[in-house]
């Protein structure tokens, strides 16, 4: 398994009152075990480290089945407890999509439902807003990377939703006869609605 580092930005947070303060010294729990939704019933372990160079960015690096996460010597426990939460689902969900070829999978489903191949696709850690976007005059398709602990057959939908706007810009009946031809079309859809801020949408 190949190892990744991120690090985050603290928008809004900074050190806080001393009453608000834990000591630099106070225990931090050494390991987490957070379930991983692809890997599972095998968990990788977080490990938290305080440090007292970071000022504003939480910083955290996959070693194996070890996500080592290192937070501000400020930083309060419930602040430690939320990124530690969202370090660790940002990692779940890159080693969710680290199983899923798109460009190959695009490639098929293609040819499957004889659909135009895009020229680029990838995936997206920015989209928040959306499931997935292309650019019929390029070609590119993203993916948010949201999708990729959701079934295959959800990633499916959603590459071939991209792969007919390829052809058919809009949301016209006529684009709605390429994308049915995905035959869990409906079941897909309904189980986007339910997983869906929103906003949640598709281009």
């Amino acid at each position: 398994m190949r190892d990744h580092s991120h690090d985050t930005p603290l928008p809004g947070f900074g050190p806080h009152s001393q009453s608000e303060r834990l000591p630099e010294a106070a225990p931090v729990p050494a390991a987490v075990t957070v379930p991983d939704p692809v890997t599972a019933p095998d968990p990788f372990v977080v490990e938290v480290f305080r440090s007292a160079r970071r000022k504003r960015t939480v910083g955290a690096q996959l070693q194996g089945g070890v996500l080592k996460v290192s937070v501000p010597s400020w930083m309060s426990r419930a602040e430690v407890d939320q990124w530690t939460e969202k370090m660790a689902a940002s990692f779940r969900r890159k080693q969710s999509a680290d199983r899923i070829d798109l460009q190959t999978r695009a490639v098929t489903l293609a040819r499957r439902y004889r659909l135009p191949r895009p020229t680029h696709i990838r995936w997206a850690d920015d989209m928040v807003s959306r499931w997935g976007s292309c650019t019929p005059t390029t070609g590119h398709i993203r993916i948010s990377n949201r999708l990729a602990s959701f079934p295959d057959w959800v990633v499916d939908y959603v590459i071939v939703h991209e792969l007919a706007h390829l052809e058919v810009h809009g949301h016209g009946a006529d684009f709605w006869q390429l994308a049915n031809r995905y035959p869990k079309a409906e079941r897909a859809i309904g189980y986007l609605i339910a997983k869906a801020g929103d906003s949640d949408a598709l281009d």
